[in-house]
């Protein structure tokens, strides 16, 4: 590959919001550095080109931007009605204008699934889509088979009288409670979601931010009711940035250098996501928790971040701060344990550095990934309505029986993840057979709309 010519350029396109940004520009990064003749342009929206517009990447991966749909897209704390109907009504013609001006012009649109009108963009012009998803293998599914879930009557609105049934009739799922399974999701935004997921049938490729090895039932049942290409590149995180320099920024540096002073896998890592809020209440909570522990925690919490060092003793004892580059924070020897609000890139980014989760699901589909973590993977426990200090105690306790159990198949998970990315590793593998597969094949597009 390294001695062709530029010949296929891939323009990408995800939701604008950070959690569907990150992965797919990882995935970007990754497909660039494998194929230097792949030319790669991202598009963003202004305000998001502004803000990791910096960010390092392979020469052969560009910027193009569009008008935000909303102001400050990047601020805002959670997915209002408002700023998705702009996403689904304001994007498409501009995403258009910057295909017009691109010199050579795309010969793949790869388009986060979350959005269905690039799909409809490359079928009127004739160039191939690659769907990408970027949660769970099993949260596509899922919703693939929602119609089955009608046909039970297993919808969000009926979760307080069937809220403990077992749905065990998703090919590829194991049996799961239904309010595990549709638990923080509103019936407006299934509905949504489905129809979305329905676009995939109009894509020529489908790519998985996920492992094959965690989620090979699912996987597998899913290329035998679809007919198109399936492949699993996750964990599509910045793994490959971990060889870099250390980061110049001060408070990295405050965050390492505290790091490194706390004995190995003492720290329990804290991070409630950058989406969902957590009301002040539970965040109050969970502060009372942690200090009542007396365990080591470094904990991001966002604008939270001043008012919570006031109800914190600090010091070794725990630092609050509002950022830090969190798979590096991750993998530092001194991380023993993960309190997640279960987002798919941070599960990702916690099974490659190997910790057990605490998980604390808040919105969307962090219930299924929580159960995922808890009752299929067994490599974490649910906060729950527990005693907070007391789980942590027992959590990062390195004696005790269940949690070196928990910690033992979070070792095992992760290696697992590591030879997936490794040389003939199955998402390595997918990666460059996806890569060959757009640069030697020319898919004939009818228009379908």
């Amino acid at each position: 590959m390294d001695r062709q010519a530029p010949t296929c350029h891939v323009v990408a396109m995800p939701f604008p919001a950070l959690g569907h940004i990150n992965p797919l520009m990882n995935l970007c990064k990754i497909l660039a550095s494998r194929a230097p003749h792949v030319t790669v342009t991202i598009v963003l929206t202004e305000e998001w080109l502004g803000f990791i517009g910096s960010d390092h990447k392979p020469s052969n991966i560009s910027f193009a931007t569009i008008p935000n749909v909303l102001p400050s897209e990047r601020v805002r704390t959670q997915l209002s009605s408002e700023f998705t109907e702009a996403v689904y009504t304001k994007m498409e013609a501009p995403f258009e204008k910057v295909l017009d001006q691109l010199r050579p012009p795309p010969t793949l649109l790869v388009a986060d699934m979350f959005l269905n009108w690039p799909v409809h963009v490359g079928n009127r012009r004739n160039v191939p889509v690659a769907s990408f998803w970027p949660t769970a293998a099993s949260n596509f599914s899922f919703l693939y088979h929602f119609q089955l879930l009608e046909q039970h009557g297993h919808l969000p609105q009926n979760l307080s009288e069937k809220g403990n049934d077992m749905v065990d009739y998703i090919p590829g799922i194991p049996p799961t409670r239904l309010t595990d399974l549709v638990g923080g999701r509103s019936e407006r935004m299934m509905q949504k979601m489905r129809s979305i997921v329905d676009w995939v049938h109009r894509t020529q490729y489908l790519l998985l931010s996920s492992v094959y090895e965690i989620e090979s039932q699912t996987v597998d049942a899913l290329k035998s009711s679809l007919s198109l290409p399936i492949y699993t590149v996750g964990p599509s995180i910045p793994y490959f940035t971990l060889q870099e320099n250390p980061s110049s920024n001060s408070d990295s540096d405050y965050i390492t250098k505290w790091l490194d002073r706390q004995l190995g896998s003492s720290v329990l890592f804290v991070s409630l996501g950058s989406l969902v809020s957590v009301s002040s209440s539970k965040m109050d909570e969970i502060a009372a928790g942690l200090r009542d522990s007396n365990e080591r925690f470094l904990w991001v919490a966002r604008d939270e971040a001043s008012r919570l060092k006031e109800l914190l003793p600090g010091g070794d004892s725990g630092i609050v701060v509002p950022w830090c580059d969190q798979l590096r924070v991750l993998t530092h020897p001194s991380v023993g344990g993960f309190w997640t609000h279960c987002g798919w890139n941070s599960i990702q980014e916690g099974i490659y550095a190997g910790l057990p989760f605490l998980a604390y699901p808040v919105a969307m589909d962090q219930d299924h990934n929580c159960k995922i973590i808890v009752d299929d993977w067994k490599v974490g426990w649910r906060v729950g309505k527990h005693d907070i200090a007391g789980l942590v105690r027992k959590f990062m306790d390195p004696g005790d029986s269940e949690s070196m159990e928990v910690r033992r198949r979070a070792k095992h998970l992760q290696e697992v993840c590591h030879h997936a990315i490794g040389p003939d590793g199955s998402s390595e593998t997918n990666i460059c057979t996806f890569i060959g597969d757009i640069s030697s094949t020319t898919v004939n597009i009818q228009d379908i709309n």
